[in-house]
């Protein structure tokens, strides 16, 4: 999708940090970012592919960051949120977009390790950033954090329990602190795509990607920059009247 005119510079002196950055959504939402002006801490776990991306991106000439690191841990968010302090003195936009998709099978055949390592990811990791990020923003009255759920947390999709449990922790959460922000100039929002084209599809049988194929209406998988081009209009200043918010990007499929 092809930005304006009116959008080039939209986050012009802005900045952006994107968790699970490296590759795939955030990396294209990163991208995205930076080419309306945003200067970008990139966080991801892979430090090797990171320091390639975050390499790209300054080619393009986008101020770029890398902090590698577990966004489970606290001390990965803090890092984060303090690169960007230090770096460039203030902190605007927040993308939490690390997630895992997790092994496909039935609840029974799950250890309960698995639910842990995919909550780690996917629902403390947003918690974390949240956390750190908020206070800078709060302090400066404004702010844009997005988180990126799934439609598997609105339906739930089976054999994808740990996935789906925690995506709907998610949206709960957006929902929960956007209340808690409401009246200030700090708005937090969640998108929940379908089923997108990205390298997390590896993590998934073939049939289980038939079967979320199948249940879109439009027949087809998302694109990076579709999700991206909805996120950038959320962490956008446009974006005025709302938070608490989940944002379908899933081709039909969503029902409520």
């Amino acid at each position: 999708m092809r930005v304006t005119q009116a959008q080039a510079m939209r986050f012009k002196d802005q900045v952006a940090i994107v968790t699970g950055a490296a590759t795939g959504i955030g990396y294209g939402i990163a991208k995205r970012l930076g080419s309306e002006g945003a200067r970008v801490v990139l966080v991801d776990v892979d430090s090797r592919v990171g320091e390639q991306s975050a390499s790209e991106m300054a080619a393009r000439g986008i101020g770029t960051r890398l902090v590698a690191g577990d966004v489970g841990e606290e001390a990965t968010a803090d890092r984060a949120v303090a690169e960007a302090l230090k770096t460039w003195g203030r902190l605007d936009i927040l993308v939490n977009n690390a997630g895992l998709g997790g092994r496909t099978a039935n609840i029974w055949e799950l250890p309960v390790e698995e639910m842990d390592r995919i909550y780690r990811t996917n629902l403390r990791g947003v918690y974390l950033f949240c956390q750190k990020a908020i206070p800078p923003m709060v302090e400066r009255d404004y702010g844009r954090i997005v988180n990126i759920g799934s439609i598997a947390g609105k339906e739930g999709n089976p054999r994808m329990v740990p996935y789906s449990a925690t995506k709907a922790g998610v949206i709960a959460l957006t929902k929960a602190v956007g209340k808690e922000l409401a009246k200030t100039g700090v708005r937090v929002n969640c998108v929940a795509p379908a089923l997108i084209q990205t390298k997390i599809l590896d993590q998934f049988t073939p049939e289980q990607v038939q079967y979320l194929t199948e249940r879109i209406p439009m027949g087809r998988l998302g694109e990076i920059k579709e999700v991206a081009s909805l996120v950038a209009w959320l962490c956008s200043a446009e974006c005025s009247f709302n938070t608490g918010a989940v944002f379908d990007i899933s081709g039909g499929r969503a029902t409520y």
